[in-house]
């Protein structure tokens, strides 16, 4: 399987529509994947919390349109990063967008763990309530399952081992992490690899959010804790062939996950 992670950097010079239609550039471009994978909200900039309501989208909003007519054209597996979707009312949501390769709507995804504390993303937008997953049918894919995470959510194991309860091989997790903390974004992606043996596909945008210096180094690790590959700083396509049946190996060979203890007491 070949996957591709579009590391985009967004700069504020840079009009939405004009890096909209960049990115369904891009994207078509990726005809020799599988799967293609962008970070977490590029059309606005994960920090630019100011802008979060007036660029709100519905699910079938400019964005949603564009990347689902990229992905049919180059007939690929797009996980589309996420947009502030417009829900209900006045409820926003940081929301994840997955495609079919004929360009139809798969899966979506409310992002759960809101970052910001007191702050930001956790004060402006609702929380999304459920784990989510999504059958990659193919034959490049193989039917694998991937469980879908966002940024912040890769600091909260608990998500990842419900998904792979739900049957999740791989992990797709888009983000916007800042540069400050790119070591933690490194060490977080291999531990969720290695402890739910499972890939973990990490795709970060580049660039300045609101003056917050993005980390870029989006990475792909194997269900063994390894890195497969990494980019750098700056805007750049990442491409690694993946090994769909490694998974199953790596699992048979180290059952660690059959000797999971559930329900232990809580210590007094």
């Amino acid at each position: 399987m070949r996957a591709a992670l579009l590391q985009i950097a967004v700069r504020p010079d840079e009009p939405v529509a004009e890096r909209r239609d960049r990115v369904a550039a891009l994207v078509r471009e990726q005809h020799t994947a599988d799967l293609v994978l962008l970070p977490e909200l590029w059309t606005v900039g994960a920090f630019a919390f100011d802008t979060f309501r007036e660029r709100a989208e519905s699910l079938d909003g400019p964005t949603a349109l564009a990347m689902g007519e990229a992905a049919a054209a180059a007939r690929v597996w797009l996980h589309a990063g996420s947009i502030i979707e417009r829900g209900v009312g006045d409820a926003l949501y940081n929301t994840s967008l997955v495609f079919a390769p004929d360009g139809t709507p798969h899966r979506t995804y409310r992002k759960i763990h809101r970052f910001g504390f007191d702050r930001g993303e956790a004060t402006l937008l609702a929380r999304g309530e459920e784990t989510v997953t999504a059958v990659l049918d193919g034959p490049g894919t193989a039917g694998l399952t991937a469980g879908l995470a966002t940024c912040y959510d890769l600091r909260f194991p608990e998500q990842f081992r419900l998904l792979v309860d739900a049957g999740a091989e791989l992990f797709l997790v888009p983000a916007g992490w800042p540069a400050v903390r790119r070591a933690h974004w490194s060490l977080l992606a291999r531990a969720r690899a290695v402890e739910s043996q499972a890939y973990v596909l990490a795709c970060g945008t580049a660039g300045t959010h609101a003056g917050v210096e993005q980390a870029g180094h989006s990475v792909v690790v194997d269900p063994w804790g390894e890195v497969l590959a990494e980019a750098g700083p700056g805007e750049e396509t990442l491409v690694v062939d993946l090994d769909p049946a490694f998974v199953a190996k790596s699992r048979a060979e180290f059952p660690a996950l059959r000797d999971r203890v559930l329900g232990v007491p809580t210590p007094r």
